[in-house]
């Protein structure tokens, strides 16, 4: 079956940085796109950004643009969420996961998802 590890998060100032990865494992995901989530205290979960895993395409919420970077390590089955810039709003529990098909910030069309990972910034 598919599973998705994230790791990455952790306490940081507003301004910093940080590097969140998911890596999937149970299939081959040629044909799958990955999304970032996240959920803060008291809020809705939203969607953050999505890569397609075959051509790379790439989606992002307007409150991360030019902020937030996807990508994908094919070979390591890894895609990964640069964050810089963090602010205070940006805390939140951070989820990835995956879907067959392409990009889409529909968070019910995503079937499987991972853990979570903290992600703390601080003013």
């Amino acid at each position: 079956q598919v599973q998705l590890e994230a790791s990455g998060g952790g306490l940081v100032q507003a301004g910093g940085s940080l590097r969140l990865s998911c890596a999937a494992s149970g299939r081959t995901f040629s044909n799958y796109a990955m999304g970032w989530f996240r959920q803060a205290p008291g809020k809705e979960r939203e969607f953050v950004a999505a890569i397609s895993w075959s051509d790379g395409r790439s989606l992002y919420a307007d409150s991360v643009k030019g902020r937030f970077t996807i990508s994908r390590d094919n070979a390591k089955n890894t895609v990964y969420l640069q964050m810089n810039s963090l602010k205070p709003e940006d805390t939140a529990v951070y989820y990835c996961a995956v879907r067959y098909g392409g990009v889409t910030s529909r968070d019910g069309s995503y079937p499987y998802w991972g853990q979570g990972t903290q992600v703390t910034v601080s003013s």
